[in-house]
């Protein structure tokens, strides 16, 4: 079995690897050849903010099985710490043995920043030239490089309630060579921007539909829970398309859309699947005028994706530690040298 850990997980995901591993994932899925059960989500209460989470999916029957545990703690980010942790076990697909065990803290950001590229290039408008990330953790510096890996930008700015965090950040990106601005006032980059990444916990809506610009594209990250929403129902209604991971997926767990299905008023929200727009089987903007939102749910069959391509690289390359895994046999205790 073969335990990698965070920087063994950083040096075999590069950006092209993840956005090739989640184009994969939503076509895998599209095209029916994906397992994506329902995912698990809890430990919550109302005056809790911390989630737990399980996913557990399939790419296709070449991979193996792929299982991400974790937990989500916004109180982490006052002592500078990751507010998601998790752990990736992979098994062997024709056997079912542990083949991998790796750190899943990494693979979440980078798969989910991997997949807002993938999203914004199915979506966005061809000319669009400016983009705006709300949230200074790191999933918002995630987006910043991922989203700038495939399509130049004239300006780039970031945004966050928290002054400390934003200014750290802001600087962090620009020592890697990323040109990004400091926002100051957010109603005024919302109506300025093209591209709008939402990589926060919010649980209000950061701004409404009213302060979008022609032609904007939404994509929000941090809404994956009932009780997350960085956009409000409004923002579904003024755009053209609303695009989705997984639409049973998302119509279970995205805030905004179980807060506009909760609507007295509301009418059948329509939505469509990110993979279905990457085969062709559906189209995402018809014009250059129309609002555009992705919602992520975030999804098991993603982490299935980037970790089967961690496992074949690290296996190709001698990446990890290679242990012997414990096991009985013959009714006689098998001995380990794991590292727990």
């Amino acid at each position: 079995m073969r335990f990698l850990d965070e920087q063994d997980v950083r040096s075999l995901l590069d950006i092209d690897t993840a956005i090739s591993s989640q184009r994969t994932a939503f076509i895998a899925l599209a095209q029916g050849e994906a397992w994506q059960p329902e995912k698990i989500l809890g430990g919550h209460a109302a005056n809790e903010p911390d989630t737990v989470f399980c996913y557990a999916s399939r790419l296709d029957r070449q991979s193996g099985p792929v299982c991400k545990f974790g937990s989500i703690n916004p109180g982490n980010a006052v002592a500078g710490q990751p507010t998601v942790n998790a752990v990736v076990a992979v098994l062997d697909p024709h056997t079912g043995v542990p083949v991998a065990f790796m750190d899943g803290t990494p693979i979440t950001t980078l798969r989910t920043a991997a997949a807002s590229a993938v999203a914004v290039g199915a979506l966005a408008r061809k000319d669009a030239t400016r983009l705006l990330v709300l949230g200074s953790g790191v999933q918002g510096q995630a987006h910043i490089a991922a989203l700038q890996r495939d399509r130049t930008y004239a300006w780039t700015g970031m945004w966050s309630p928290r002054r400390s965090s934003l200014d750290a950040s802001v600087g962090r990106l620009r020592e890697q060579g990323f040109d990004v601005e400091r926002v100051e006032s957010l109603s005024d980059a919302i109506a300025e921007a093209d591209v709008i990444v939402c990589a926060t916990l919010a649980t209000e809506p950061l701004f409404s539909a009213r302060k979008l610009s022609p032609g904007a594209t939404v994509v929000t990250v941090g809404s994956f829970d009932r009780h997350r929403c960085e956009i409000g129902p409004d923002i579904l209604h003024a755009s053209r398309h609303v695009v989705v991971d997984h639409e049973p997926t998302a119509r279970q767990n995205c805030g905004p859309i179980v807060a506009a299905l909760a609507q007295a008023d509301a009418a059948e929200l329509e939505v469509l699947e990110l993979g279905h727009v990457l085969t062709g089987a559906a189209t995402g903007r018809v014009s250059d005028d129309d609002i555009i939102t992705y919602i992520s749910a975030g999804l098991g069959v993603q982490d299935a994706a980037a970790a089967w391509s961690i496992y074949q690289r690290a296996e190709a390359h001698g990446v990890g530690q290679s242990v012997d895994w414990p096991r009985n046999t013959g009714g006689t205790e098998g001995t380990s040298t794991a590292p727990w």
